[in-house]
């Protein structure tokens, strides 16, 4: 059992923009009238438009949340970051909350950028973050939600977030990552959110290698994937927050009309 205290469900929605802007609004709308709580976007450069004018378009067409998931530290310096970060927290009138990561090894290598170790990206994100929190001042708190995969940027997280997402391979199965979410130290009552980048026998664009296998995912009982069946889907997402603390889930848009009955029924409970 988890014994880190029950918190209410939420759930994100990742919608990248398509080639067909129209149907992303429209996308957007129906995320906001099925119980999602968050409309978040990837910090992928030049597969999209940038992710904060696109964070500030979606929160003017619904009251949704918005977020990002996640920024890239390994392609971001953290004075600007932040002061996008706090700008859109101001201007969604405390709507924003910023997800921050380590970035996808050699990401930065691959668009012309030079190389950042681990180490220079865990510095980053804790740069990033205590800039924020000079920017938002004594009457802002900006929720930030760490992306994290070991001890290291685990105890970062533990120490400057307001939530923590565990970046989990493929190969990872639900012992695994169970007991990673045991292993973190008591004391802190801290929010945990699940990146799930396949429903059924879909893939998400932007969470996931599009080969990724979701047999094998089945196969393991991946915390990756959710069933496509949207009452199994609940009653996986119940068992995911009792047995491990998981309270936030973040599916891919594709995914978000098929798990909206179940997200309609859980949604706050």
């Amino acid at each position: 059992m988890n014994d880190r205290g029950t918190r209410p469900f939420r759930f994100g929605v990742v919608a990248p923009i398509g080639s067909d802007l129209p149907a992303w609004r429209d996308r957007v709308r129906r995320i906001a009238d099925s119980g999602y709580s968050t409309l978040l976007m990837p910090d992928v450069p030049t597969w999209q438009p940038a992710l904060g004018p696109t964070l500030a378009t979606a929160a003017a067409l619904t009251d949704l949340r918005i977020g990002s998931w996640v920024y890239a530290a390994a392609l971001r310096e953290p004075w600007s970051t932040a002061w996008e970060a706090h700008s859109l927290s101001v201007l969604t009138e405390g709507r924003f909350e910023m997800g921050i990561g380590a970035g996808r090894p050699g990401i930065e290598v691959e668009l012309g950028l030079p190389a950042v170790s681990p180490a220079e990206r865990r510095a980053r994100m804790r740069e990033t973050v205590a800039a924020l929190r000079r920017f938002d001042g004594p009457e802002l708190h900006t929720p930030v939600v760490m992306a994290v995969s070991g001890p290291k940027s685990q105890a970062l997280a533990l120490e400057v977030a307001d939530a923590i997402t565990f970046v989990v391979s493929s190969e990872e199965d639900r012992a695994a990552t169970t007991n990673r979410v045991r292993d973190l130290p008591a004391g802190r009552d801290i929010e945990l959110g699940l990146h799930v980048s396949a429903v059924g026998d879909g893939v998400a664009p932007f969470m996931a290698a599009p080969n990724l296998d979701t047999a094998a995912l089945r196969a393991a009982d991946s915390l990756l994937i959710l069933p496509g069946d949207p009452i199994a889907a609940a009653e996986e997402i119940h068992r995911r927050r009792e047995e491990i603390g998981f309270s936030y889930f973040v599916i891919g848009a594709d995914f978000a009309d098929t798990l909206a009955p179940a997200v309609a029924n859980l949604a706050g409970q």
